[in-house]
């Protein structure tokens, strides 16, 4: 006779087979991608499992974070002062690898490399990040992206620097143009950050200037804040336009700096920020973890893909439900992330995770706004939930002492964040 067991009970037993099967050694976590979700998740898993052995794969030598990447749009800060290496992560006893994840094969448990090498592992953390979607918008292209930066992978920094030395050569007098794609993408607030301090650069050394800001949403992350605060510090110098307003762009022309609206609408400007839109990166579309989105939906209790066994995704790359694409939250998953795999490694039940939000926005070099959100698991939607009255956002008001004071906790919040990660 057949003898069903219950579905815990196969669940159980299929997630404990890895740990036992590594019973006369250390159960291998593989990290892949170095950013704010995968070098959390290497320095957590070495804190506070230092019974994992722990690889850390990312292609780039040095890291140049996002967040901040806008300060040195407007010149508070070098490129170099957003720049760290990985020495710190190795120091704690992870084992870097600097290479191209090319394939990950969540059947076999083993990712190949670009310089050949195959890594097993008995769980994987992906954080890989995003892709920018260069068919999703008429004319742009990664070639038309070296007239038109987007800035928004940080990569090298090769296209932070565009964006500054473009904004440098504009003539006082000149249109800075950006474009702002639909819902959801990295860091919902950047882009009007990015708004802000671009006009704080150019209030101080090209005030004639203007900014034209064509969105292809109704509504934006502490928009009232934002709003206030571009018409006591920058009055008349940016013009914000919505969907509704015909401010959907959907072509582009690098060559006569032009972007083209859904209505026919050709505005010429003298620099273009695009920021097109965005899905998860190569790896996991490519490795089926990916749905229709393009975002990669996970159990968010253990924020294992549903899709593939093993395979704990976070980050910019994971679809979020409510949760925005924030560096803070991606911390937050990573180590959520960690603890669920240790504890399924072990044959045990992963603890319940909670996941936190804040995020700081400058408007200006001493002018700071911020928002902050507690997440749960919601068991009827399988999905994560805001706790009700659980955050909010700055009071809205003229109140100089509280935005000074925002911009010096936004300071500290970085330096904290960027410690945990890179020692």
């Amino acid at each position: 006779m057949t003898v069903a067991l219950p579905r815990r009970a196969l669940l159980g037993a299929a997630l404990a087979a890895p740990a036992l099967a590594r019973a006369q050694g250390a159960a291998r976590l593989l990290v892949v991608g170095g950013g704010f979700g995968g070098a959390t998740a290497a320095s957590y898993a070495r804190r506070e499992h230092p019974w994992l052995d722990v690889t850390l794969v990312e292609q780039r030598r040095s890291y140049i974070t996002c967040p901040y990447s806008n300060r040195v749009l407007a010149g508070d800060l070098a490129l170099a002062d957003i720049t760290f290496g990985y020495e710190g992560l190795r120091a704690r006893g992870v084992r870097v690898v600097h290479d191209r994840a090319v394939h990950l094969d969540p059947v076999a448990r083993r990712l190949r490399l670009g310089g050949g090498e195959t890594l097993s592992y008995d769980r994987v953390i992906l954080s890989p990040g995003i892709v920018l979607r260069y068919d999703a918008l008429e004319g742009y292209d990664e070639a038309a992206s070296a007239r038109m930066p987007h800035a928004w992978t940080a990569a090298d920094g090769a296209q932070i620097t565009l964006l500054r030395r473009q904004l440098q050569a504009m003539p006082d007098g000149g249109v800075v143009g950006l474009v702002i794609p639909p819902n959801p993408y990295r860091c919902p607030p950047g882009p009007y950050e990015r708004i802000s301090l671009i006009a704080s650069y150019l209030s101080k050394h090209k005030p004639r200037s203007k900014i034209l800001a064509l969105d292809a949403k109704e509504a934006f992350s502490k928009q009232a804040l934002f709003q206030d605060a571009w018409q006591a510090l920058y009055p008349g110098m940016i013009e914000w336009v919505s969907a509704a307003n015909d401010g959907r762009v959907v072509r582009v022309d690098p060559e006569d700096m032009v972007l083209e609206t859904e209505f026919g609408t050709r505005h010429r400007v003298s620099v273009a920020n695009v920021i097109p839109p965005q899905s998860a990166a190569a790896i996991a579309i490519d490795a089926g973890l990916a749905d229709s989105t393009g975002w990669v939906p996970v159990d968010p209790r253990t924020l294992e893909s549903r899709a593939a066994a093993g395979v704990h995704v976070v980050g910019d790359a994971m679809f979020p439900g409510s949760m925005p694409k924030s560096g803070f939250l991606a911390n937050s998953e990573a180590k959520a992330a960690v603890s669920a795999a240790a504890a399924l490694l072990r044959g045990e039940a992963p603890p319940e995770p909670i996941f936190v939000n804040t995020c700081y926005s400058h408007i200006g070099p001493e002018y700071a706004i911020s928002v902050a959100n507690i997440f749960r698991v919601d068991e009827e939607s399988r999905s994560f939930a805001e706790v009700p009255n659980s955050g909010g956002t700055s009071p809205r008001g003229d109140l100089p002492e509280q935005r000074r004071l925002e911009a010096l906790y936004a300071d500290g919040w970085y330096a904290s964040i960027i410690r945990s990660m890179f020692g």
